[in-house]
This record gives structure tokens, sequence and C-alpha cells, in this order.
């Protein structure tokens, strides 16, 4: 039985020798490749500045320093996500404000978006969850409204379009994520989309230890920075798969869409948005009522991983994790986040996938839940 993740990175050979290329020319932390890197993320986001990092964690840390969120500030953030959209904001002394998302987009409800602000609050940070877009109209317009900067977690949708837009080549500030399980990698790996040349300057000095160089190269440090820069060997990775990511995120639109297939008919719970064309499609998640079908999520994943089946979990409620329970952060205020948290399940979802792996899929997934086991 072959097994089968739910999710996995498209390396292919001429990239595995080109980064030896890299390996052998004796320069592998930042350098031309880096260079060569953002100016493609440039071009591909409509020539908007792009500066590459360790990480989308890092882009949105950064972001928040740029937007000037500190101490004390109020910072909107949707409460079912990866605990980093919220993290960097503690990380920045400021504070979580929570909003509820919708329970088939999982997107932020942006109709709740204007009952959470307050004097306090400095930025709201959507998230484009599995690659859907936020309604970006709306919420850019309740931004200028309330004067708020807007920073996009775009870790899901590097490739996704909002009204034929690319998500980055818009709006405010938009940060990305390389990982292998999004839909290009650089290994590990991220990047932030900024027009203005001061906070462009601001990123570059505190991705490198708030260095400066002055015109003859001395050295002088300006700001406690940090340590965020790219290397040329995930640059040179990063620039293969941005070469091949509208074909990696077609494939990834048409896996999609053979899943709805396969499970509109009889949906065995929530299934997700499936917005438009311009979707990227970083994950297939569902909803399913465990409390109705007599088994826990750990059994339904244990049952379809004894057929050769990763299953993964795309996310727990923020605010029900123990470090914001410590806050005061309760659960049960956010019904769609506490529940998707309950019943989300991630299907297996990548380029290399065949037809024949979803309705592997989909046949084993009605078999679990049919025999419980």
């Amino acid at each position: 039985m072959t097994y089968l993740p739910f999710s996995r990175p498209s390396i292919d050979e001429q990239t595995i020798e080109a980064v030896s290329q890299v390996l052998r020319s004796g320069w592998i932390t930042t350098g031309p490749y880096v260079t060569k890197f953002e100016s493609a993320l440039s071009s591909y986001v409509g020539g908007r500045k792009v500066r590459t990092l360790t990480s989308c964690t890092a882009a949105l840390e950064i972001a928040l320093m740029v937007a000037g969120v500190g101490k004390g500030d109020e910072v909107i953030v949707p409460a079912m996500s990866f605990a980093a959209s919220a993290n960097v904001i503690l990380r920045r002394g400021a504070v979580p404000v929570f909003v509820d998302v919708d329970l088939v987009s999982r997107n932020l409800d942006v109709s709740s978006l204007e009952a959470a602000i307050s004097e306090r609050t400095r930025a709201v940070m959507p998230v484009h969850f599995a690659g859907l877009p936020v309604d970006m109209d709306r919420l850019l317009q309740l931004a200028r409204k309330f004067d708020l900067r807007v920073i996009e977690d775009a870790a899901h949708a590097i490739g996704t379009a909002y009204r034929a837009r690319r998500i980055g080549a818009f709006g405010d500030i938009t940060c990305f994520s390389f990982h292998p399980n999004k839909n290009m990698t650089s290994i590990e790996g991220g990047a932030i989309v900024c027009d203005p040349a001061d906070e462009v300057r601001l990123i570059e000095v505190e991705r490198f230890h708030g260095i400066e160089r002055d015109a003859d190269g001395n050295i002088d440090v300006v700001s406690a920075g940090g340590k965020f820069n790219l290397s040329d060997v995930s640059a040179r990775i990063g620039l293969a798969q941005l070469e091949r990511l509208d074909a990696f995120n077609k494939r990834r639109r048409e896996l999609a869409m053979m899943y709805f297939q396969q499970l509109c008919a009889d949906p065995p719970g929530i299934l997700p948005d499936a917005g438009d064309e311009g979707h990227c499609w970083n994950m297939f998640t569902l909803l399913l009522p465990f409390d109705r079908l007599g088994m826990t999520r750990t059994q339904f994943q244990q049952a379809m991983g004894k057929r050769g089946i990763a299953i993964g979990v795309h996310y727990p409620c923020i605010p029900g994790l123990t470090a914001y329970r410590k806050l005061d952060y309760r659960e049960d205020r956010y019904p769609n986040a506490s529940r998707i948290g309950r019943e989300t399940v991630t299907l297996p979802l990548f380029p290399a996938m065949t037809d024949d792996d979803v309705r592997r899929v989909c046949a084993a997934l009605r078999d679990v839940l049919a025999n419980r086991v």
C-alpha cells in the first residue's frame, strides 16, 4: 500500500542540480540568488517591492513593527488560524482581538470587524485561509475609514487572485510563506510585500541585526535588529518553484474540483468554499460532526492511516489554546472557530497527486465513516 501524505513538496532534479551549483559556488548565505528571487517575486506581484525572510512568521512580526504596532495596541485577527497569526501580536507587546470566522470559507467574518474596532486598534491581520481570499474590498474600505493598517497573512495564498488581481499585487502589507507544505517552497522561508521606501528600509535593517552600511561599506548598527535573512540555497529553490507555481496551482485546483465531484452528492460534513478560478487551494479541509458520527477525530485519523492516508488538522481555535486561556480568552465566544477546531480535517492535496489518489481518499473516507474502523 502506497502511503499518501496530506502534503508533499514537488522538487525536481533540475532544482536539485541548481542547488548543488550554489553549494559549489562557495556563496551559500544571502547573496545574488536572494536578489534574483526578490526581483522575480516583485515581478510576480506586479512590481511591488518584496523582501525575503526566514519565514512568514518573521514577516508578520516585522510587518507589525513596520506598522508601528507596540505595547498596548490592539490588532484584530481571526479566531481560527495557525497560532503564529496571534503569537506575533503578543511578541510585539500588543493585544490580539479575535473575530470569529465564517463556517464555510473559514475566513475572518468581515461583517463582524467594525464591532471589534476600538480607539486602541492599530491594525487588522486577515488570513486568506487555504488560499481563499478574504473580501478585501470591504476590508480595505473599513481600514481606510478607521485609519488602520492591513497586514495580510497570505501564508496559504501565493498565486491566489482576488477579482483578477494577485494577492500581494495591491493593498497594504502582504506576507507569504514558503514552508514545504505551502504552494511553493524554499524549504523554510517567507517574504513581505511593502511599498513605501522607508518601510522597505526598516525591513532590511530589522532582518539583519539592525546593520546599515555607508557608501564605503562601513558598518553601523541603528537598532536592535534580528536575524531573519534568507540564504542563497533557499532562494535558488524558491526561484525554481516560482517558475512552476502557476502550474502547481492549476493542478491543485483540478484536484480540489475532483474532491467536490466525489463528495458533493452526499457530503459527509461541511465542505469548504469552492471560491473561483483565482483560488490557489493550499489545503482541502472539511468539517466532520464527530459527536454524531460516534467516533473521535483521532480515531478517524488512525483509521485513515491504516488505509495509508494521512489526515491533517487545520486549525484549532486560537483562544482555546493554553497560552491564550491563560490570558483569559474564551473559546466559547467564537462558536464557528470553536466548531472548526473540533471538527476540521485536512485531506491530502499536492500537485503530484493523481486523480486516482483523490478517488482513493474519498472511498476510504466513506468506508471509515460507514464502518467506524
